[in-house]
């Protein structure tokens, strides 16, 4: 049973020889990609409070340190991506702060809000304006909090990180991988473009990691949202010193992303914390967003490749290096994917039945103005 099913509703089982097949993939059983694929963003972190404390985690404040960005500075951030040739703002996030956090709901209040999800939307209004297209990633989010920014997003985002307990997960507010799950199934069932991923080497054991492969896979098959996961290492940090996962393990795992999950979902390492051109042959299809003009606030000890060094991964791989938008091509209506499009489109992306992309999201990528003409450029 995963922690948190009943409470959450998660009717999930994990078949045992799923798991034992999965844990006996390596890089040799994986095929390689055939292209690479990045997206260019800016990192806006609205607010660094969060109600958890995770061990491995700098990118929480505690309560009366926190940050919460204005209006003003997110709009500033945007701006600068504009121009730097961005499509994407990642939102980034603490999970949704609770009561101890009585400056940030004061800073809300005086703004006009009674939630950070209502002010998140203002946020993403703020991005569409300046050129930029959402991508939020708020933590667990009920359906109500989800459904306020979901329109507003071209794609949406949690870390699964583990179906396990583990002690890294520490204090009395602790993730609990169910609520994760029920997240990932809220997108689903909202026709939201999702990305999620496992973090590598908080405790988990090889069978952890095996089955939050194959739990993300299920949501998947049930909802047809899932567009990428990213393989990611723990790294140090002045919060973590437990070490990160070897090579010949960051290997495995990837390999066992690539078996686990279907074609239509890339395989992504962060090349900022993992070692990158030793993984593309493991599976790996897609370098993630990059910012030529932000820090990786999530990990600011670790700076973002250059362009440049993307370009050298790909050429060292021998495949060509495609920008995307924060949504895949797969989830674009007919009339705006790529000519040249040869994947399989999101389940009924076609008749109109799902609404991957909302009609703030299409009109967007449509707009006759900059912004417009360079989204379309990257498709």
């Amino acid at each position: 049973m995963l922690p948190g099913a009943s409470e959450y509703g998660i009717d999930l089982s994990i078949d045992d020889a799923a798991v034992e097949r999965l844990l006996d993939v390596g890089p040799a059983d994986v095929a390689g990609p055939s292209e690479l694929t990045f997206a260019r963003n800016v990192f806006v972190p609205l607010t660094t409070a969060c109600r958890y404390t995770c061990t491995y985690c700098t990118y929480f404040d505690p309560p009366g340190q926190a940050s919460l960005l204005s209006l003003e500075e997110v709009r500033e951030i945007c701006r600068r991506g504009a121009d730097a040739g961005c499509t994407e703002a990642l939102f980034t996030f603490g999970d949704d702060p609770d009561d101890r956090y009585t400056a940030i709901h004061d800073q809300l209040a005086e703004w006009g809000h009674d939630s950070i999800h209502t002010y998140l939307r203002e946020a993403c209004e703020v991005a569409l304006e300046e050129g930029l297209l959402p991508h939020a990633n708020p933590g667990d989010q009920t359906r109500e909090q989800m459904a306020e920014v979901a329109d507003v997003n071209a794609s949406m985002g949690v870390m699964l990180e583990s179906t396990a307990a583990v002690d890294a997960h520490a204090g009395p507010r602790k993730k609990e991988p169910a609520q994760r799950l029920r997240t990932i199934r809220t997108a689903g069932e909202l026709d939201v473009a999702f990305t999620t991923g496992i973090l590598v080497g908080i405790g988990e054991t090889w069978r952890d990691r095996a089955e939050s492969l194959l739990a993300i896979a299920e949501m998947h098959d049930r909802y047809d949202h899932v567009q990428e996961v990213i393989v990611q290492p723990v790294v140090e940090n002045e919060r973590w010193s437990d070490g990160s996962p070897d090579l010949e393990t960051m290997r495995r795992v990837t390999a066992m992303a690539r078996a686990a999950l279907p074609e239509e979902i890339s395989v992504q390492v962060p090349p900022n914390l993992a070692p990158a051109r030793d993984l593309i042959d493991c599976g790996v299809d897609d370098l993630g967003g990059v910012s030529p003009i932000t820090d990786d606030h999530i990990n600011p000890d670790y700076a973002w490749p250059a362009l440049r060094e993307l370009e050298e991964i790909a050429e060292t791989a021998g495949l060509p290096l495609h920008e995307r938008l924060p949504v895949y091509e797969r989830f674009l209506p007919a009339d705006l994917r790529p000519a040249d499009f040869d994947g399989v489109p999101a389940e009924r992306a076609d008749d109109g039945d799902r609404e991957w992309i909302s009609p703030t999201i299409r009109s967007a990528l449509v707009a006759d103005d900059a912004a417009g003409d360079r989204y379309r450029s990257v498709l």
